[in-house]
């Protein structure tokens, strides 16, 4: 059972135990119900990866996945690229709740001859 069907549930419980009105809890289930849409947008948003030869100035990789599966993206990612890491992989995160969008991160590793780039649709 996912959180919203928990929260919806929580609140049926209230009005049936006689601790919130009808009304009241008819007002929280229109406000939990005014989040989802907010939920989906977020769940729908895209970030793409993009690598860039820098002597060639060619693409070699162009990865797009689901904002929801970022996390594990970034853990391999960490372990891809060791320098990205700490307060920038914090700030990044952030960055994406907050429901920034476009270019968040570019780097270049000058040692493997790469620009990186992560966005966020």
């Amino acid at each position: 059972m996912n959180m919203l069907h928990e929260e919806r549930d929580r609140i049926l419980q209230l009005i049936e135990a006689g601790q919130i009105s009808a009304e009241q809890g008819a007002r929280l289930l229109d406000a939990l119900n005014a989040e989802r849409p907010t939920e989906r947008r977020a769940r729908n948003r895209l970030v793409s990866v993009q690598v860039t030869d820098l002597r060639t100035n060619r693409q070699k990789v162009n990865v797009t996945i689901p904002v929801s599966l970022i996390n594990v993206g970034l853990r391999l990612g960490a372990r891809l690229a060791p320098t990205l890491s700490g307060s920038a992989l914090e700030e990044f995160m952030h960055a994406i709740e907050r429901g920034a969008s476009g270019r968040l991160l570019e780097w270049q590793d000058l040692e493997e001859g790469e620009r990186i780039e992560i966005f966020v649709e």
